[in-house]
């Protein structure tokens, strides 16, 4: 039962903030990504020193707060939410690394992404998909890390599945630029996983 609620209630965040997009405001709702799936995420990524982080629908900016803290790196969050944005900075001035994390208030899709060395997603499957033709045209090298969601026939290189929270098992999806693609989906309406 409980798992049946959370997957309306996801259902329900979806639609709703798919109507929200038609009116110039977010796509999805701000759900945050678990603390502890930030710090896997960020290990996933393989930060090195002089990368510069993307992290496309920031949120409260707790990624690229945690990236920038972490390996000194440029970390850029993105959200088109004013209150968001306001509170991405708040986080950065507070852990002390205004000077190495820029948030902007844009729309994710019209974002040059050429200076990303790696770019974080915790987006619906729909949207990392409609952000595929910016995400080709990053360096090759470049890692993409996604919590949750794939991006349709872009064959990861690595998936990790671990409990993050409450709610069970989570995902992390890499990807490295250029990636390959799956010939046909192994997805239907009767497979769980796939």
């Amino acid at each position: 039962m409980f798992q049946r609620t959370t997957g309306l209630l996801l259902f329900a965040v979806i639609v709703s903030a798919g109507l929200a997009a038609a009116e110039g405001k977010p796509d999805i709702g701000f759900v945050p990504t678990p603390m502890a799936a930030v710090g896997r995420m960020i290990e996933m990524a393989e930060i090195k020193p002089g990368d510069v982080v993307f992290d496309l629908g920031c949120g409260d900016g707790r990624i690229v707060v945690a990236a920038a803290k972490l390996y000194g790196v440029k970390a850029v969050g993105v959200d088109i939410s004013a209150e968001r944005v306001a509170e991405s900075r708040e986080r950065a001035r507070a852990a002390g690394v205004e000077s190495l994390v820029e948030i902007r208030q844009a729309d994710i899709f019209d974002l040059d992404l050429e200076r990303a060395d790696v770019v974080f997603l915790y987006l619906t499957p729909r949207l990392n998909e409609r952000l595929m033709p910016q995400l080709r045209r990053l360096k090759p090298g470049a890692r993409i890390i996604s919590y949750e969601f794939d991006m349709g026939a872009a064959k990861p290189v690595e998936v990790v599945r671990e409990r993050f929270d409450q709610f069970g098992e989570q995902k992390i999806y890499k990807w490295i630029v250029p990636w390959t693609e799956n010939a046909g989906s192994a997805w239907d309406i009767f497979t769980l996983r796939p």
